[in-house]
């Protein structure tokens, strides 16, 4: 089972050595993010920052800053743990595509210990302490200033709940909130978001949103918040079907929405249509600034609280970080539901130093003629899977998450001239290298072996790799000790 909150995690990650309380005071102006960077950087332990200046929560970093660390937080052994739930889901009477994907999730919604369960505001934890009115302090929460060139101090790691104002259908999202002063949130809402789509349809109504940011809240609803799900998929089934149970929410004391019940903190306001503020500059999951916009300014009027809480946060920027693991998951969580809109895939990864849904590396069972650059262009019209800009493609036998083989297919042999497609479409919002904002290039490389039906005339067709002969790699194996080496 995953754990039900944060601070129970903590404690466990403490008796196994794996969190480590630093008690000298630390400063949230870009000294949190140095020390937090160089430990993740390190494969070193979570921190809990117990003496953070200008605060008097305790700061909690870097807790899913390692894969081990992460599927502990889950419950899981291993991330196909949850990847082999999702498949037996899905066989063997769904169909194919994004319909495939909607009525496995609602299978998976008639599953009881799966939807989440409303608990009485009496018995939330999250709402001990209630502060309204002139008592709400942003500044009491430690936010971070990680960059130099950062536009202000951010909260990154704060779970943003909406729903849409005529449908009702809610979504949690996480998303960079750049604290403005003690009662104002920027709210980074990206174009592609549907928290973004929520803002703008109420904005037409002439209405105002009602918006709820949640901190250091159980680990699977964490993780819910960065999977990419489709716009009509309830991140708390999602969350509830990762834990393995439902997860306990409660009405918020001020918007009509839900949150946690076992969050730390937790952030109620309105979003005005129109009340915008100048956002950024940050430092990036991309390892560059994203420039200062305008986003929604979101103004504050109640925080609940535990009665001793702590806040949680993670440092984004040039890769490695700790957004590593979470991408690792999602990776390997949906490989099921991409299959079913993709069938053609046999297996993809996607490197976290590409951004991961920059670049994606598929194999495939090649069966006929530019079946590669058939799965590219399923692939770009694959939900967020749209949003990427590089997508290798190499045959079933190469292992696509050992990137020396894939890139010696895909640098040393393959013809540029006719195995590379090049295309336009969208690109992520933080993409600072389209030569405009939201859409530019992208490229698939077909690095399978080529047919003759693909032009390939060559005397004896595409060649045999080197591979050692079975029997005396056998026979050396079996000596092996022998050699002394």
């Amino acid at each position: 089972m995953a754990y039900d909150d944060l601070r129970s995690l903590l404690r466990a990650l403490e008796r196994d050595g794996d969190l480590k309380r630093v008690k000298a005071e630390v400063d949230p102006y870009l000294e949190v993010g140095e020390i937090v960077d160089r430990v993740n950087k390190a494969g070193g332990p979570a921190l809990l920052f117990e003496n953070v200046k200008g605060s008097d929560m305790p700061l909690a970093m870097n807790v899913y800053g390692t894969d081990r660390r992460l599927l502990k937080a889950l419950g899981l052994k291993a991330y196909t743990d949850i990847s082999d739930k999702i498949g037996g889901l899905l066989k063997p009477e769904l169909p194919q595509g994004f319909v495939g994907v909607r009525e496995a999730f609602a299978k998976l919604g008639t599953m009881t210990h799966v939807p989440p369960k409303k608990v009485k505001p009496g018995l939330a934890p999250v709402q001990e302490v209630v502060l309204t009115g002139d008592d709400v302090d942003l500044d009491r929460l430690p936010a971070l200033f990680t960059w130099p060139e950062d536009g202000g101090s951010f909260f990154n790691l704060g779970l943003t709940h909406t729903k849409h104002p005529e449908t009702g259908v809610r979504n949690l999202g996480l998303y960079r909130l750049q604290r403005h002063d003690k009662r104002t949130i920027g709210m980074h809402w990206q174009i592609h978001k549907d928290s973004a789509n929520h803002y703008q349809v109420a904005a037409r109504r002439g209405e105002r949103l009602p918006v709820a940011i949640a901190f250091g809240c159980p680990p699977a609803v964490t993780y819910a918040s960065t999977a990419p799900l489709p716009g009509d998929i309830d991140e708390y089934l999602f969350a509830g079907f990762v834990q393995g149970k439902r997860v306990e929410m409660v009405d918020c004391r001020t918007v009509p929405l839900q949150v946690p019940a076992n969050a730390e903190v937790v952030i109620e306001g309105w979003l005005e249509p129109g009340e915008m503020l100048p956002e950024g500059p940050f430092g990036d999951h991309t390892g560059f600034y994203t420039p200062q916009e305008p986003f929604p300014a979101l103004t504050i009027d109640c925080v609940t609280m535990r009665e001793r809480p702590l806040l949680q946060s993670i440092v984004v920027g040039r890769p490695p970080t700790e957004d590593g693991p979470l991408g690792r998951a999602t990776e390997r969580f949906f490989l099921p539901l991409l299959k079913i809109i993709v069938p053609d895939i046999v297996d993809y990864h996607l490197p976290e130093s590409g951004g991961f849904h920059n670049c994606a590396i598929v194999s495939i069972d090649k069966k006929y003629p530019k079946h590669a650059q058939k799965v590219m262009h399923a692939i770009w019209g694959a939900h967020m899977m749209s949003l990427t800009k590089l997508i290798v493609v190499v045959d079933a036998d190469c292992d696509v998450h050992n990137l020396h083989e894939v890139s010696w297919r895909a640098l040393g042999n393959t013809d540029y001239a006719r195995d590379l497609t090049v295309v336009e479409g969208p690109v992520d919002h933080l993409d600072h290298s389209s030569y405009q904002q939201f859409w530019g290039g992208k490229a698939g490389i077909d690095a399978t072996r080529k047919l003759p039906a693909e032009g390939y005339t060559r005397d004896g067709g595409w060649p045999e790799m080197v591979e050692s002969d079975p029997e005396t790699a056998d026979r050396v194996t079996k000596r092996w000790r022998e050699y002394g080496l």
